[in-house]
């Protein structure tokens, strides 16, 4: 049995071919071992997929309304989920298949940010999480978000 903390949902999947910019946002994806097949952030690491409440992007949205999913450059924008409040190690299940480790809270936003030059400041470093794949599968915008212990 598992110990549900939060449960929301994917408001948007996003993915780019390269690194440092802004992502797409796209319907579904297949996760497999090394996160987004079609992302530039997949590999044998512990940053494999970016993760940003849409609550989060909110706050910026306030200062410049033109930002979207995926300007954070985060693989999935959520809806409902706290990610301020999650631990390293907690786990994340995506509509019963999709199962993620978070490895890494909040990152240092490279010189080069778009958002940061535009607005003063960004969210993704201090309320973005990274996580590695546990088991990959097919996912969709609108499907549930649990995280878990």
């Amino acid at each position: 049995m598992i110990n549900i903390i939060q449960k929301g949902n994917i408001r948007s999947i996003n993915i780019s071919l390269k690194k440092g910019v802004k992502k797409t946002p796209v319907e579904s994806v297949e996760i497999n071992a090394e996160g987004i097949a079609s992302d530039a952030h997949a590999g044998a690491w512990h940053r494999q997929i970016s993760l940003l409440a849409d609550e989060s992007a909110e706050k910026m949205r306030e200062i410049a309304p033109e930002i979207g999913p995926g300007d954070f450059a985060e693989n999935i924008t959520t809806r409902g989920i706290n990610f301020k409040s999650v631990r390293i190690g907690q786990k994340i299940m995506i509509n019963d298949k999709v199962s993620l480790e978070i490895t890494q809270l909040g990152k240092q936003c490279h010189d080069s940010c778009e958002i940061k030059a535009k607005v003063g400041y960004c969210v993704m470093p201090t309320e973005g999480i990274f996580a590695k794949v546990i088991t990959g599968g097919a996912i969709k915008t609108g499907d549930e978000v649990i995280i878990y212990e």
